[in-house]
C-alpha cells in the first residue's frame, strides 16, 4: 500500500505555481515537488495528483491519495470527470491534465482522502511548504497548457 499526499499552490491565480508531493510506502519516503511561472492553482493540485501516480514504480498498485483539493477529490469520486471523459472535455478547464489523469488513474487501484487544507494535517502542511517553495524558488517551468491559453 501506498500513500501519496499532495498539495498545489499558486501565488496569485493564475501566478507562479507548484505542487507538493509525499510518498509513503513502509519505510519508505519519496518527495517530489517543481514550480511553474504562471499556472493556477487547480492545475497544480491536479499535477500533484498526476505526478504522484506517475512515480509509482509497479503498476496496478494499491494507492491512496490524500488531498486538500475538493476539485480533485470530488471529480474523481463522484464520477464527474469520467463524464467530462465521455463527452471529450467540452468547455472544461485542464483538460490536458485530466487526459493525463485518466491514463495513470487507469493503471492503478486508487482511492482518495480528502484532508482539511491548512489544518494542522502533518503531510498536507509539508505538502503546501513544498508546493509554496517551488513556486517561490527558481528554476520554474513553463506550464505549456496554461500559457498557451487552450485548457484554461
Amino acid at each position: 500500500m501506498v500513500t501519496i499526499y499532495t498539495d498545489g499552490s499558486s501565488r496569485g491565480n493564475p501566478g507562479p505555481g507548484g505542487f507538493g508531493v509525499v510518498m509513503i510506502s513502509g519505510p519508505h519516503r519519496k518527495e517530489i515537488s517543481q514550480g511553474y511561472r504562471k499556472t493556477t492553482n487547480n492545475r497544480m493540485e491536479l499535477l500533484s495528483v498526476i505526478v504522484g501516480l506517475e512515480a509509482l514504480k509497479r503498476m496496478d498498485e494499491a494507492v491512496t491519495v490524500v488531498s486538500d483539493s475538493k476539485y480533485v477529490v470530488d471529480a474523481v469520486e463522484k464520477g464527474w470527470v469520467f463524464g467530462w471523459a465521455k463527452k471529450n472535455f467540452q468547455g472544461k478547464k485542464n483538460a490536458d491534465l485530466w487526459i493525463r489523469f485518466l491514463a495513470i488513474y487507469a493503471r492503478h487501484q486508487v482511492r482518495f482522502r480528502w484532508v482539511k487544507g491548512h489544518n494542522n494535517h502533518v503531510e498536507n502542511e509539508y505538502c503546501d511548504m513544498l508546493a509554496v517553495t517551488a513556486a517561490t524558488g527558481g528554476g520554474l517551468l513553463v506550464d505549456e497548457g496554461f500559457e498557451s491559453g487552450r485548457y484554461n
